[in-house]
């Protein structure tokens, strides 16, 4: 339990626990969810509901943070099931929720031949069910007020949720992954890694002056400010690892590799192997490679 009304999911997403989170928010005769994760999920997640005396079908808001497929993959098949509920999404992200044969594509070439296995049905969202957000916004879900915040770097399309009678911010992606109290991971799949972005999202997000951090990856965070500079540290350390990587022989593959396997073995000085194995699960290494690389790659076309 977050606050009163304020509440989460353990999605045990591919059968480990503590890689998924969706948030789910109850009040005034209405449901929220944050992040309802992917289809593959669904089971889970309407037995967590179960759990806590509601039902899918009594929920009423989608709340995403983006639209990346482990945090959102599911609201097509939702909104198939119960075409009342309407979904919050960042404009960046309305068209692909619309339309995501793009998702899927670029999902496909991230994760060849493991789609289904992860993500399973991903369907259309109607575009009447969207609530277009730019950022600055306040909205009401699961009897709350939430203020809205363009929160990029992580993503283009990435949004953030902060109920101030709480204190709770429902950040996403944007403060990283940390899961049972272990390393504060920048989470930097491609294509829309922008660290100068990222920076700004995060004192947006400090200018709130949340109690708790509500993370996807995976739950709360109760002292905001030091896991936030963590994160920002350890961004400039992942980012400068792998610019050093690049500039040496081998091939993008080769060169891949190894900055996962320094990552997993930083992992592994500070956590326990169960817990790298959630890391994994959440973030995978070789997609934070991908990520920054472009990022580098774009910064050295532009000088």
């Amino acid at each position: 339990m977050l606050a009163s009304g304020l509440s989460w999911i353990d999605l045990t997403f591919i059968g480990r626990p503590h890689a998924i989170a969706t948030g789910v928010i109850q009040g005034g005769g209405t449901v929220a969810l944050v992040d309802p994760g992917p289809t593959t999920c669904l089971e889970t997640l309407e037995l967590g509901l179960q759990a806590q005396g509601t039902r899918l079908s009594d929920v009423t808001h989608l709340m995403l943070t983006h639209i990346h497929l482990d945090h959102a993959g599911a609201t097509g098949t939702i909104l198939k099931r119960h075409p009342e509920i309407k979904v919050f999404v960042h404009e960046r992200g309305a068209p692909h929720v619309v339309d995501p044969s793009k998702l899927i594509a670029s999902a496909s070439r991230l994760y060849v031949g493991q789609m289904e296995r992860l993500w399973g049905e991903i369907l259309p969202v109607p575009e009447k069910n969207l609530i277009v957000l730019s950022g600055g916004e306040r909205i009401e879900a699961g009897g709350r007020t939430f203020e809205t915040a363009y929160t990029p770097g992580h993503a283009s399309h990435h949004v953030s949720y902060f109920n101030r009678d709480s204190g709770v911010a429902f950040v996403g992606d944007t403060a990283g992954v940390c899961i049972d109290g272990g390393y504060v991971l920048p989470p930097t799949p491609p294509p829309d890694v922008d660290i100068e972005a990222w920076q700004g999202s995060v004192a947006r997000i400090e200018a709130w002056g949340p109690q708790t951090l509500f993370l996807t990856h995976f739950g709360p965070v109760n002292t905001p400010a030091p896991h936030l500079r963590t994160l920002m540290a350890n961004l400039d350390t992942m980012s400068a690892l792998v610019r050093t990587r690049m500039a040496e022989p081998g091939s993008n593959d080769e060169k891949a590799q190894r900055f996962g396997e320094d990552l997993i073995l930083e992992w592994r000085r500070q956590m326990p192997e169960a817990q790298v194995a959630s890391y994994i699960a959440a973030a995978p290494p070789e997609l934070a490679w991908s990520g920054l690389e472009r990022y580098w790659r774009k910064r050295s076309a532009q000088a």
